[in-house]
């Protein structure tokens, strides 16, 4: 990961390519709006992106969906793999993730809970398609005690392509650019 002494920060991000529900349509998405969001933010802030992976989701949206309830409703910590090799090393971290179910992905939990992230700045962004944050930026500040949660950026995902503006002044308004 490359390291910015002025402004240390990571983006972390949990997407999924493939079969989405954009504006009341499903729709296969070689790249997942949240990782178009994430690309865009590196390209502004010069961050590192870290993948955040786990078992693979069905590849059907409605099968992925129901996955991704039961696993909410069972509280459930899918394991991820690989580990950000020196996260004492980031100050601030911009999360990305998809609102499922009114949150973020339980994988994300997983991830959060990994660290230790006492003294950092989590700025949380997601994608939607009408949920906004929902409860993501309070389980954020459960899962991560010490840990200065910033505002958090939802966008809908159909508007991700020209979300540039938005991402700028989100930075901007939280002082990381």
């Amino acid at each position: 990961m490359r390291r910015n002494h002025a402004r240390p920060h990571t983006d972390s991000l949990f997407f999924r390519p493939g079969w989405n529900y954009v504006q009341g349509n499903i729709v296969n998405l070689p790249v997942g709006n949240t990782e178009t969001a994430a690309r865009k933010l590196q390209a502004l802030t010069g961050g590192a992106l870290f993948r955040i992976a786990t078992h693979p989701y069905p590849e059907d949206y409605t099968r992925c969906t129901e996955v991704a309830r039961q696993e909410l409703r069972d509280n459930a910590r899918p394991p991820v793999t690989g580990t950000v090799a020196d996260m004492a090393a980031f100050g601030t971290i911009l999360l990305g993730y998809p609102n499922w179910w009114g949150t973020m992905p339980m994988a994300v939990h997983t991830f959060l809970e990994q660290y230790n992230f006492a003294g950092k700045r989590i700025a949380p962004f997601c994608t939607h398609e009408g949920s906004g944050m929902g409860r993501s930026a309070r389980d954020i500040a459960r899962l991560c005690p010490g840990a200065e949660v910033l505002p958090g950026l939802a966008i809908y995902g159909y508007a991700v392509a020209d979300a540039d503006e938005s991402l700028r002044g989100w930075l901007k308004n939280a002082r990381i650019l």
